[in-house]
């Protein structure tokens, strides 16, 4: 696989029309959600993932700013890496889902992009940082997408040292997919997946079960593709790769395709192409370009 402290701020009339802006970051004024409900005296509106318009939509009826070897970063000197930040400041900037490549180095679980030489942190660390978002961020949901490298029982471990098994969202044995008010409101508020042991545990889920992807080997534009790479045609959850490796991730790849046009069209036609959503919008650098708002047009009302 290639795998906001309070919510993204915006003010209180863009939050009612137009499902909070751009999903990242202070707004220009400084004024937040809460200061203007405040100052209105009115009550403050309901949301989910930073949006009044997503509370009632299933999980699988949402799209998700999805970062691409979030572990990955250049804030902590990672070598060639896919991100500019951490993963603290991806989810404070709106990145909703994020994808984290495991390995095995030297008897500890690890984040490390294929050598931990490049770069790595322990995966309770990462998980740690992860725990403390949510926990400050009450009415956020977030997703994990591992491709990894070790034991189920190794991933579980670092999530109990990172005091978030009771954050785990299992999915019901049938039926569709919960509403993310309804995720919230059970407190389980962490979705994971899994290519590796996916089904050990009832929160650790087989990625390729439930979801299928566009193809992620793509060095040019012209390489980009709509055609199912894994998974099945019958899965819910689209996971739409947006990024270029040539050799290695790099910003000037980067910003050949992740701004508007090229990037809500392609969505556009990939979307009109196998009639779903694609719900993890997945990119290097998301703070380059136009990710929170192409995502912000995918899901509005």
């Amino acid at each position: 696989m290639p795998r906001t402290r309070s919510l993204p701020v915006v003010l209180l009339p863009l939050l009612a029309a137009s499902c909070g802006g751009d999903a990242g970051g202070n707004d220009a004024g400084g004024e937040t959600v809460d200061d203007a409900v405040e100052e209105s005296g009115e009550t403050a509106p309901v949301v989910c993932n930073g949006s009044i318009h997503l509370c009632d939509r299933r999980y699988d009826q949402v799209a998700y700013p999805t970062t691409h070897n979030a572990m990955s970063n250049a804030d902590d000197g990672w070598i060639a890496p896919n991100q500019n930040h951490g993963i603290t400041r991806q989810l404070e900037d709106g990145v909703r889902a994020l994808m984290l490549d495991t390995h095995d180095d030297a008897g500890q679980t690890m984040l490390c992009h294929g050598y931990c030489w490049a770069g790595s942190k322990p995966l309770a660390d990462g998980l740690g940082e992860i725990a403390a978002f949510l926990e400050d961020h009450p009415r956020e949901i977030v997703t994990i997408i591992f491709e990894s490298y070790v034991t189920a029982a190794a991933t579980a471990a670092a999530f109990e040292d990172a005091a978030l098994m009771d954050l785990l969202f299992v999915p019901p044995p049938a039926g569709p997919w919960p509403t993310l008010n309804s995720m919230i409101d059970a407190g389980t508020r962490l979705v994971v997946f899994t290519d590796n042991e996916g089904g050990a545990y009832p929160w650790y889920l087989d990625v390729w079960t439930w979801a299928w992807e566009t193809d992620f080997d793509n060095q040019a534009p012209r390489d980009f593709s709509c055609a199912r790479n894994r998974g099945s045609d019958g899965n819910l959850l689209f996971i739409f790769n947006h990024f270029l490796t040539n050799p290695v991730a790099d910003p000037d790849l980067a910003e050949q395709v992740n701004y508007n046009p090229l990037l809500i069209d392609r969505l556009h036609e990939c979307q009109a192409g196998s009639g779903r959503l694609p719900n993890f919008v997945t990119v290097d650098f998301y703070d380059l370009g136009d990710l929170f708002a192409a995502v912000d047009a995918l899901n509005a009302p």
